[in-house]
């Protein structure tokens, strides 16, 4: 068999990391993506850049920040180590830590263009139906934001799934802890074995292609079904 158990144990060790980040992405991402979109205060500018700075920062940057941050004498290592967590560095946990900062603008820009493209007609038109704020969130500006949603999930998911530079910062590339589907091809890369590399990115390159089909041809319907 070309491909070992030990390289079939980073990749489902990428696939609990998506899924995790993916999550706790939602569950963050949603407020901060609404606050984005709704607000007028002058701190939207600093925040919505703070919020896309991945996107042009190395990745290697913010992993090593992140280090730093979360080592033992980083102010979140104190606070862990206070609390009897230890530190996060080269565990899981931080794997995670790292994977929502790193993939956090991919979540909350597709959301947050979604409630902005809602406009503020449906809204009142609820308001006059005597709908409270929760419930005119909930039933009215999440369904007609759900290809947004849709949008961000697939693409938090596929990011988090081909991450390289934050990952080995902050994991240190651990067989069986903390190695992830991208860390292994660099590791067979270096030993010279390009038949698993190979196996190993083609299945990456697949599944990216299968990620974009899902977000292009959807897209491609409504445009014709308009038109």
């Amino acid at each position: 068999m070309i491909l070992s158990a030990f390289d079939f144990a980073p990749v489902w060790l990428t696939l609990r990391l998506a899924t995790a980040t993916t999550l706790i992405l939602l569950l963050v991402g949603t407020p901060l993506a609404w606050w984005l979109a709704r607000t007028s205060s002058w701190l939207k500018g600093p925040v919505g850049a703070a919020v896309a700075l991945p996107l042009v920062l190395p990745p290697t940057v913010l992993g090593f920040y992140l280090l730093v941050t979360l080592g033992p004498q980083g102010p979140v290592g104190h606070l862990t180590q206070a609390l009897g967590l230890g530190t996060l560095p080269f565990t899981f946990a931080g794997l995670v830590v790292g994977s929502v900062l790193y993939s956090l603008p991919f979540v909350v820009q597709p959301i947050q263009n979604a409630f902005e493209a809602l406009g503020e007609r449906p809204l009142e038109v609820a308001a006059t139906l005597r709908a409270g704020p929760w419930d005119r969130f909930f039933t009215v500006a999440v369904p007609l934001a759900r290809p947004g949603f849709l949008t961000a999930i697939i693409l938090g998911f596929a990011h988090t799934v081909g991450e390289f530079g934050v990952v080995l910062m902050i994991g240190g590339n651990i067989p069986g802890a903390t190695q992830v589907l991208s860390t292994t091809i660099y590791n067979h890369v270096e030993a010279l074995e390009y038949t698993q590399a190979h196996w190993l990115a083609g299945g990456m390159l697949l599944f990216s292609f299968v990620v974009l089909l899902a977000l292009y041809v959807p897209g491609k319907r409504a445009q014709g079904s308009a038109s």
